[in-house]
């Protein structure tokens, strides 16, 4: 019997890719359907992830040798873990088993116009030329694919996230304002500390959680320059149980990054019924609406940055009711139980049904 082949990083690993897939699978996608997940990818060092990549490719072999992959459906994003999977669509093609890639990557529009040359280019067009359908995370990066690629068969879905129960707004810390993700210039850690910066002369009680990996020293330099050693609170990598511990406890989602595909975190945020503080790129002006469910500013741009952080600290009812509306859109568009349905109906349309 002919199975679907997923292909993603480590559900335990760090990074959205890894939220998305454990969405999938919390929600019952993989086993109504009989998905077989290969990790092609894990944190570590390189040997280790050299040898969970060989694994997958073991796996992947033996299992189209033996007849058994009717569809693989693979989660990319840019740079290594391109050219770690295209090798899955050069057998899954010679093999001619249909393939959907799922695009995640922030940056893969700078990774190819910037950093591959004619031939990689024309590489990487192939891949996305061949796959039986591209998968995006918003309408932004389905119009940039049809610029890239010849592929007529492109859809943007959502990422989804699981809602989880509503939480007391009262139960909130006032000046909490969390953000969660890789630090760094991309992620507009360092405007969000200097707009903190700003404003906290005027906001009692700020406080900035910042979760996860990346450029924590540096960060926390730059918080000490600032003045706001006091007020920072590095949280390091928090897993699925602290998230929502933290988004329960938050009173502000704050992200002002430079580049985004659809951040998991900020759905998780909105589910979690917190307002967002964000910039329109990638897919998250689909998600924000500006001036509904939170606020968008341009990135790099820290006094508007600032200005809307101390508008949504300082006006409690404004935040709450802005809140509410981003729970709203996730039950209605990014909830497990509007997205999952479009997944299943490419998978019904490439020949597969739940078993």
């Amino acid at each position: 019997m002919k199975t679907i082949v997923m292909l993603g990083t480590g559900m335990n690993t760090m990074g959205g890719v890894s939220s998305v897939v454990k969405v999938y699978a919390q929600a019952g996608l993989l086993r109504r359907y009989g998905v077989r997940y290969l990790a092609t990818h894990c944190d570590g060092g390189k040997w280790r992830k050299l040898g969970v990549m060989c694994r997958a490719y073991a796996a992947f072999i033996a299992l189209l040798l033996r007849g058994e992959v009717g569809l693989i459906h693979v989660h990319l994003s840019s740079r290594a873990s391109f050219w770690r999977k295209s090798g899955f669509f050069l057998l899954a093609f010679a093999a001619r088993v249909p393939a959907i890639l799922h695009l995640h990557g922030a940056e893969f529009n700078q990774f190819y116009g910037d950093e591959c040359g004619p031939w990689r280019k024309r590489f990487v067009r192939f891949i996305f030329d061949h796959a039986a359908r591209v998968v995006v995370l918003s309408e932004a990066w389905r119009r940039w694919v049809q610029g890239m690629s010849r592929n007529p068969r492109v859809e943007a879905i959502y990422n989804p996230v699981l809602l989880p129960p509503a939480s007391d707004w009262a139960a909130r810390r006032p000046g909490a304002v969390l953000s969660l993700g890789r630090l760094g210039r991309r992620k507009g850690s360092y405007d969000l500390l200097q707009a903190a910066a700003r404003v906290a002369p005027q906001v009692s009680g700020l406080e900035l959680r910042l979760g996860g990996d990346g450029e924590l020293d540096a960060v926390r330099a730059r918080a000490a320059q600032l003045g706001l050693a006091s007020q920072l609170n590095l949280l390091g990598w928090v897993g699925a149980e602290g998230r929502q511990q933290q988004l329960a406890l938050a009173s502000l989602y704050a992200l002002p990054s430079y580049n985004e595909g659809l951040p998991m975190s900020v759905l998780e945020a909105m589910a979690a019924g917190l307002p967002v503080l964000a910039t329109p790129v990638g897919g998250i002006p689909e998600a924000v609406a500006d001036g509904v469910e939170g606020f968008l500013v341009a990135p790099g741009d820290v006094e508007a940055l600032a200005a809307r952080l101390a508008q949504l600290l300082e006006d409690d009812a404004l935040a709450r009711r802005m809140g509410a509306a981003a729970r709203r859109k996730v039950e209605s568009t990014f909830s497990s139980d509007a997205v999952l349905p479009q997944v299943e109906r490419l998978y019904r349309e490439l020949g597969f049904m739940p078993r």
